[in-house]
């Protein structure tokens, strides 16, 4: 495993048994969205009475947090384990820090992100947004998972307020699972690995050919508007993940 302090603090490879299994790139690889996950509406959330506005990095709203264009500090790191962090701080409006670390075994990689309020309380979320490859050398790679439920998209890509039963693929969409996020990337022959989280949401992304988008999130699109989840100094949001893998 391969992680880059200063390009967002992303995965940028990870290779089993010599095959790498993220898209490359700087924008790929696997990055942490903190702190919000997917898109905000017009960039725009408010926190009690106070409304903030994020810039508009995928327009007409603000997209997967500032966590990935930021230069992280690393605390520690070994052959096996790496703890990095970063201040929050402009555009981000509250000032508080984020901690990502990472756990790397023979089958495993446990990774987890949290955040601290320096101050104030403010809505936030965290998750992982990683591009697996879609085809490794075989044949391309199919998802096994199951939702509780969808949430509509609308034409705005925002989740209109409804849920619905599970519609096929290809996605760009966000996924309900209750009991904690369970989904399994296969290529045939090849390799298993599967995505766990006690994250009750998760979004698919899979509409371009090269990668398959498994995120598991502490909330949905838009959820500092629509199910906010409040940073405070007694209580940190935090996220844990696992991606476990198996040759085939």
């Amino acid at each position: 495993m391969t992680v880059d302090p200063g390009n967002g603090a992303r995965v940028s490879s990870l290779l089993i048994g010599g095959t790498e299994l993220l898209r490359q790139g700087p924008r790929y690889g696997c990055f942490p969205m903190v702190p919000f996950c997917g898109r905000i509406a017009l960039g725009r959330f408010r926190n009690g009475e106070t409304q903030h506005q994020m810039p508009l990095n995928s327009p007409p709203h603000a997209i997967h947090g500032t966590g990935r264009d930021t230069a992280w500090r690393v605390r520690h790191s070994d052959e096996a384990s790496a703890t990095l962090t970063y201040e929050l701080g402009d555009p981000w409006p509250y000032a508080g820090l984020v901690t990502q670390t990472f756990r790397l075994t023979a089958d495993s990689l446990e990774l987890t992100l949290g955040v601290e309020t320096a101050s104030d309380s403010f809505p936030a979320q965290v998750g992982w947004h990683p591009w697996f490859r879609r085809n490794l050398g075989g044949e391309d790679a199919s998802l096994a998972f199951a939702p509780e439920f969808q949430l509509e998209r609308g034409d705005d890509h925002l989740p209109t307020g409804r849920r619905i039963d599970p519609l096929p693929g290809p996605w760009d969409d966000c996924f309900g699972m209750p009991d904690g996020v369970d989904a399994t990337l296969t290529w045939p022959g090849q390799l298993a690995l599967t995505v766990t989280s006690p994250a009750r949401w998760v979004v698919v992304y899979d509409e371009q050919p090269e990668a398959v988008c498994v995120e598991a999130q502490s909330g949905p699109p838009n959820g500092l508007n629509i199910e906010p989840e409040l940073v405070t100094r007694i209580q940190p949001l935090e996220l844990a993940a696992t991606w476990s893998w198996q040759r085939l």
